[in-house]
């Protein structure tokens, strides 16, 4: 079988799943993006050169779907270029978020179409609207719904779709719901686990230990949607409380969702400018991006993870946390409830109540036997329900093979839903 992965940075989402599927018999893996990122096992890597963005006065609701389609004129381009050199898939793997998928029904009317869908932005119920009255003005909704345009259109000329979690799934409208499955990518818990000998290097040199009392948060960018500013208002009184924690921050100043501050500058820099003199510095450490390795080191001598939400994607390192059997303290928000059951694999406190994180945090540390049991029953739900080796990469390639036979297509890939960690007794 010939199998097309198409994504703008590939590998991403379909590392794992490419290298699995190229390591069968008889199978030709081809990847698409518009990076040169890693190279992934036994697939053979095709660029396309990045388009150009939207015209400057072009109306703002259509900037996002112009963008869209020149990036869906680059891929058609490519795939006609992959096509001509003899290259004719039977599956095609798209990620169709920024306009892959928009043109491919009408290169390869011959081959099976399975889109990896993120998100489905609404007025109401997710990210937009959340910091004020629970939806949106109505000019940003009637942006957003231009903004899903792309997305649908890729889904109508597609076979099947799938998504990371449950919530994700709910998001879509019913007709796109009847033709995706739930498989998220998994979490490599062999290598993602909890060492006793782990430690953390800190940017001056100090080392720190599972000795010391270290309260985590992490996030690609610090910004709103991943609660940064409720995080650090809960910090002096975390810090008052427990004179020895030490705070260790993983993320960069630029937010990669929604806006800067106002007024410019970082959400970092207005965070500490709010806050002044109620913040030890010397205890909290910002220590920008870091290494996979050195990630999965902090969360091993983690006594209590921070992780905090809007109603938006989930994060892939609040898996990796828990699967180090991190005691977490997580945002009551929809997303996060998937996976956290409140005092049972974790806590779940209010979003915007700095009070809830600190007094969270603190009973976290006050009672180190418990906060050990909640990440132990946490470690023991990422395994049991997303463990790459045994459940995510078998029920990945279980949905291809499901689509790409063609025949019994909904039956085959429903069968890869997966549970909640709600629906799973403890034990």
């Amino acid at each position: 079988m010939r199998t097309l992965f198409i994504h703008q940075s590939f590998p991403a989402q379909y590392r794992h799943l490419a290298a699995a599927l190229a390591a069968r018999h008889g199978e030709e893996v081809v990847g698409l993006g518009d990076k040169a990122l890693a190279n992934v096992p036994g697939v053979r890597q095709v660029r396309y050169p990045a388009p150009a963005g939207a015209g400057a006065h072009t109306h703002r609701y259509l900037r996002p779907l112009e963008a869209a389609i020149r990036r869906g004129q680059a891929v058609a381009r490519a795939a006609l270029a992959l096509k001509a050199d003899g290259f004719v898939p039977d599956l095609v793997c798209c990620h169709p978020g920024w306009g892959e998928g928009l043109f491919l029904r009408d290169i390869f009317p011959d081959a099976r179409i399975l889109l990896y869908c993120e998100f489905h932005y609404a007025a109401s119920g997710g990210d937009l609207g959340f910091e004020g009255a629970g939806s949106a003005p109505l000019d940003e909704a009637a942006r957003v719904r231009i903004l899903n345009a792309n997305n649908l259109l890729s889904l109508d000329a597609a076979d099947w779709a799938h998504t990371a979690t449950h919530w994700q799934h709910s998001r879509f409208p019913s007709w796109a719901r009847q033709r995706m499955s739930v498989v998220h990518e998994g979490v490599d818990t062999d290598r993602v686990r909890r060492s006793d000998a782990a430690w953390f290097a800190l940017p001056d040199g100090r080392v720190l230990t599972a000795e010391d009392e270290v309260v985590t948060y992490v996030a690609r960018g610090l910004e709103p949607y991943r609660g940064f500013p409720s995080f650090m208002r809960a910090l002096p009184a975390i810090l008052r409380h427990r004179p020895k924690a030490q705070i260790v921050i993983v993320g960069e100043d630029n937010p990669f969702y929604g806006a800067g501050p106002p007024g410019g500058g970082t959400w970092r820099a207005a965070m500490l400018a709010e806050l002044g003199e109620g913040l030890d510095l010397g205890r909290v450490r910002f220590v920008g991006r870091i290494s996979h390795e050195a990630l999965i080191a902090l969360f091993s001598i983690s006594a209590a993870h921070v992780y905090l939400t809007y109603p938006f994607i989930l994060s892939w390192s609040l898996l990796e946390a828990m699967a180090c059997a991190c005691p977490i303290i997580a945002s009551g928000t929809a997303p996060v409830a998937e996976v956290i059951v409140a005092d049972r694999n974790g806590w779940l406190v209010a979003f915007h109540s700095p009070e809830a994180v600190a007094a969270a945090v603190i009973n976290a540390l006050d009672h180190p036997r418990i906060a050990r049991r909640m990440g132990a029953a946490a470690r023991a739900d990422v395994v049991r329900l997303y463990d790459r080796r045994r459940i995510a990469l078998p029920a990945g390639l279980r949905l291809l093979d499901a689509v790409a036979g063609g025949g019994g297509i909904a039956a085959g890939a429903a069968a890869c839903l997966e549970a909640r960690p709600s629906e799973v007794t403890a034990g």
